[in-house]
């Protein structure tokens, strides 16, 4: 049976928590339209590790 419609899973991964060297990460999991979103996504989401408010962008 085939997949209805274009939407499709992705993970958004904190942008700043890299950079502090601080032991693991920070990640949420959402979905997107593929057809009207065909970029990478880009949202401010809270990171529970840093305790604010950071860049959150989709990886692969």
């Amino acid at each position: 049976m085939a997949r209805k419609g274009n939407r499709v899973q992705v993970i958004l991964e904190c942008t700043e928590h890299k950079t502090t060297g601080l032991p693991g990460t920070s990640r949420y999991i959402t979905t997107k339209n593929k057809k009207n979103t065909p970029d990478r996504m880009e949202f401010k989401k809270y990171n529970p590790i840093l305790k604010k408010v950071t860049v959150h962008k989709e990886i692969k």
